[in-house]
């Protein structure tokens, strides 16, 4: 794989909530110093417990942070795809790594060692207000996670996590939004906190009730409003 020059790893850096607003000379010196790792699919790149020692900038590709059960079951709590970064929370919080991280795919990232960030955050004050808008954006997503799992059925759970991926990847026909989902089953699972087989079960029953129809790999969406309607029911 060829190395990225330079500009390039500031264009990638530019494209990211936490430093966009930085100066160019500001982001070379964090580019300089960020080590670049690639990954595996599947491949850890911390684990939960772990003391943080920097954050990520995910440059290509996707990775997820889960916790495991005591039965071995992964409770996936969010996927970052590039371009963003990831560990913010532990870094500004002088804590461990609060959940593990995984490659959704292959991906590359670089890290940023946490004195670095500090050190650039005192020195502008940009930087330190971007950390904040980020983390109060991280803290949104965990509670909308607690409320899915806690208030919603598994099939309504399901039902949103169709639906995002229509809205972020769909294609329009003059059948409804096609999405090809890239998940297996097991993956399905992880994201709605259930397990594979009541996964395969809710395709199933959403499909018997026309919200969907389901070949493979590949969901049609015939009315998206009434798919949003069934997620969010009380």
């Amino acid at each position: 794989m060829i190395a990225l020059m330079p500009d390039d790893k500031i264009a990638i850096f530019k494209q990211t909530e936490l430093f966009r607003d930085l100066d160019v000379a500001i982001l070379d010196i964090l580019t300089k110093q960020a080590v670049v790792k690639r990954l595996r699919r599947n491949e850890i790149l911390f684990l939960a417990g772990e003391p943080a020692k920097g954050l990520y900038v995910i440059a290509s590709g996707a990775v997820r942070a889960f916790r495991t059960s005591p039965d071995g079951r992964e409770q996936v709590i969010h996927v970052e795809r590039a371009v963003t970064t990831i560990a913010e929370v532990p870094v500004f919080d002088e804590g461990t790594y609060p959940s593990t991280t995984a490659a959704e795919e292959p991906a590359t990232v670089y890290f940023l060692d946490k004195q670095l960030i500090f050190k650039i955050a005192v020195e502008h004050p940009q930087l330190a207000l971007a950390a904040v808008k980020l983390l109060a954006s991280r803290l949104r997503k965990c509670a909308a996670l607690v409320e899915t799992l806690s208030l919603r059925e598994v099939g309504q759970r399901l039902a949103r996590l169709l639906l995002e991926e229509a809205r972020s990847h769909g294609t329009q026909t003059d059948h409804g939004t096609a999405v090809k989902l890239p998940l297996t089953h097991n993956q399905l699972a992880a994201r709605i906190g259930t397990v594979r087989e009541v996964v395969t079960r809710m395709l199933i029953r959403l499909q018997d009730q026309g919200l969907i129809v389901h070949e493979g790999k590949n969901i049609l969406i015939p009315d998206v409003n009434a798919i949003a309607a069934y997620a969010e029911a009380d």
